[in-house]
């Protein structure tokens, strides 16, 4: 399985930054190896149950300045639905997605911004306060 660059999110807002290969939204942990730079040498077990979302990145550092574009442009034609997601922290994210279901214990979004860190974000259903279709 191919390294993946995450940023996960925890519900108390602490975030952890690496790689992973072994995530998979049915399983209730996966892990996270550190990236170069990281302060830690370990790779850290991480619980779905403590998370918000996870964050597949292009860049560990983000975009502090960019504003995200929170909707499509007309001659884009993304897979699945668009929707808004709002979190229980107040954080607004507009996406696609194929499978959203609120009984499972979470689903993947893909941003509207191409632009953005962003590539894909697997959000955890108990973080959501609504989801709104567009």
């Amino acid at each position: 399985m191919e390294k993946a660059k995450i940023i996960a999110h925890r519900l108390d807002g602490t975030m952890v930054k690496g790689f992973t290969q072994d995530f998979a939204p049915s399983r209730p942990d996966f892990h996270i190896f550190p990236y170069e730079g990281s302060t830690s040498h370990q790779r850290v077990q991480i619980l779905l149950k403590d998370l918000k979302a996870i964050f597949f990145v292009r860049d560990f550092a983000g975009k502090r300045d960019y504003q995200e574009r929170k909707n499509f442009n007309p001659e884009e034609r993304p897979s699945g639905r668009i929707l808004e997601v709002t979190f229980n922290d107040g954080e607004i994210m507009v996406g696609s997605t194929v499978a959203y279901d609120p009984q499972r214990s979470g689903f993947f979004i893909f941003p509207a911004d191409p632009q953005g860190n962003n590539v894909r974000v697997f959000v955890l259903s108990k973080a959501v306060r609504m989801v709104r279709y567009l």
